[in-house]
């Protein structure tokens, strides 16, 4: 079946449309917590190190349990895993509306991050559905679910906060991630592989038409991905990058609130900012300079700004100062997060999309449990001017591995699935 150049991406994947609408209700729900975080210290009596720890407990937990989560989808379908994880989250953010001090606070977001294989499992739908060349593209419409989220939740958290104390946020995020399960389990097609083979003609059946996955057959998944070079570079590269953006990202908040004297308000109001102009960049920059250079050298263009705005955002001295280093940040953070992830599925075998992007998701979890911690470290024990250094030379690491030679996997046909080996320039 042959779609039209021309036809814009939703028009071109609607069976992806019921998963941008749970990506972005689930972003949300996280972003309304942003600005929440230096009202932890003032209501709760915790220690900027206990904020950190709350943000890295759940990391931990979806650290162990995302990448199992992901490789049952591969199993057992994308639709159910997805559910079970959102139906997850709908829990852990109950737990945190009713929360009257640190210890539930922290069970809530322990279970949110048992049941974190939100992320891997929707980008191994993206994986089984979008064909090789817009995929970095669809990738990057979760970067785009941020930038909706971020223009609407830190401000909703801050009203909501206000007015409801945190019982506020709390219900309206678990609303919102019911909504979610509402779009996975009404709307939402199964997409993967080995639940779907069946009805796909020319599929390689020596591991799929075998539902009761032998140990052998699974140390050949294993040795698969050992094997594979540029799937193990790009996820070291993910890596490096994902934790440098997450040691600073992690505490902006709280270091808005030190170094500038931010309200939970004006954050909020920041951020909203930024949002908008993230979805600017994205339509007016991204979206042609993607086209016309490529996803590599639109990567390198990335991941070599984060060198510079990570070393310069501790010698921020004025707000408008502050916001211009967000701004950088997140242009950034379009040109690379969607793009890498979008070059690593192709890296790979479909049969494994989903074991591998649970991987990845590890990696932002790692990145997530290290990241508040460097972060709190930074704003507690070092000068405040020092606050981007570590995540500058973690991002020098990242900038370097642009320049590997990866093999890419093409599938030509949406029903041949059949890997055509092409080698980037």
């Amino acid at each position: 079946m042959k779609i039209s150049k021309n036809k814009s991406e939703k028009t071109k994947y609607p069976k992806l449309n019921p998963l941008w609408a749970g990506i972005f209700a689930d972003i949300l729900g996280f972003t309304m917590f942003i600005p929440l975080l230096p009202s932890f210290v003032e209501d709760f009596g915790a220690t900027e190190f206990q904020v950190g720890l709350l943000l890295s407990v759940n990391a931990l937990f979806a650290f162990i349990f995302g990448p199992y989560l992901g490789k049952l989808s591969d199993k057992y379908g994308r639709r159910p895993l997805l559910f079970i994880s959102q139906a997850g989250t709908f829990v852990g953010f109950i737990i945190f509306a009713f929360s009257k001090n640190l210890t539930m606070l922290y069970i809530s977001r322990i279970v949110d991050g048992i049941f974190g294989g939100n992320f891997p499992i929707a980008k191994a739908v993206i994986g089984d559905v979008v064909h090789p060349k817009d995929r970095s593209l669809a990738m990057s419409n979760v970067g785009v679910a941020h930038n909706l989220a971020n223009l609407f939740g830190p401000a909703l958290g801050g009203l909501l906060v206000e007015r409801f104390d945190i019982v506020g946020p709390g219900l309206f995020a678990a609303g919102l991630a019911l909504f979610s399960m509402v779009q996975t389990a009404f709307y939402l097609e199964e997409s993967a592989p080995a639940i779907i083979s069946k009805k796909i003609e020319n599929w390689d059946k020596t591991i799929l038409d075998k539902p009761n996955t032998t140990k052998s057959s699974e140390a050949h998944l294993e040795k698969s991905i050992k094997g594979n070079k540029s799937a193990i570079v790009l996820l070291i590269q993910w890596g490096l990058h994902t934790l440098a953006f997450m040691s600073v990202i992690s505490g902006v908040t709280l270091f808005g609130f030190k170094k500038l004297n931010i309200n939970e308000r004006d954050i909020g109001v920041i951020f909203s900012i930024t949002g908008a102009f993230q979805i600017f960049i994205r339509y007016v920059v991204f979206y042609p300079m993607l086209k016309k250079i490529g996803e590599l050298k639109t990567a390198k263009i990335g991941l070599m700004l984060f060198i510079p705005t990570f070393f310069i955002i501790g010698f921020v001295n004025e707000t408008y100062q502050f916001i211009i280093i967000l701004l950088v940040m997140s242009f950034a953070a379009s040109s690379v997060r969607g793009v890498l992830t979008g070059l690593l599925s192709r890296s790979i075998d479909k049969s494994i999309m989903g074991k591998v992007m649970g991987y990845s998701s590890s990696l932002d979890s790692v990145a997530q449990i290290s990241g508040p911690l460097l972060s709190t470290t930074a704003l507690t024990v070092w000068s405040l001017n020092f606050y981007g250094f570590i995540p500058a030379i973690l991002s020098i690491g990242a900038f370097t591995l642009v320049f590997y030679k990866f093999e890419l996997k093409d599938y030509s046909q949406e029903n041949n699935h059949k890997d055509a080996l092409t080698k980037t320039e």
